[in-house]
């Protein structure tokens, strides 16, 4: 169970890194800015988010189905999905903005150097 909660969002900033340096490189805002000020593109950024961190909530959602037939004995659809989305998704979007303002900077420096 630990594993998991180690795993999930590891895997969710790795996915945030790449994402976000491919948009400091593009040109794109940071990808939460976004989602807030640009209503048009919402929809879009949201359904890239879960493109990009996809194989991490599935893998979150197998690790969180083996564990509960193991453990409880049953399985619970709901807190699977609750928890897959909770240590993938979330720290992905809450990531991949940071990670973009660093890379810009970090180009920047290097451009300017």
């Amino acid at each position: 169970m630990t594993f998991r909660f180690i795993l999930q969002p590891c895997m969710a900033a790795l996915a945030a890194w790449r994402d976000g340096v491919r948009d400091a490189r593009t040109g794109r805002k940071p990808y939460v800015w976004a989602l807030f000020t640009d209503a048009s593109e919402r929809g879009g950024l949201l359904a890239e988010g879960f493109i990009a961190t996809a194989r991490v909530i599935i893998l979150g959602l197998v690790m969180d189905m083996v564990y509960q037939f193991v453990v409880l004995k049953s399985f619970y659809p709901g807190e699977a999905v609750v928890v897959a989305l909770a240590l993938a998704f979330l720290p992905y979007l809450l990531l991949r903005g940071p990670f973009h303002r660093i890379a810009r900077r970090w180009n920047a420096a290097r451009t300017s150097g």
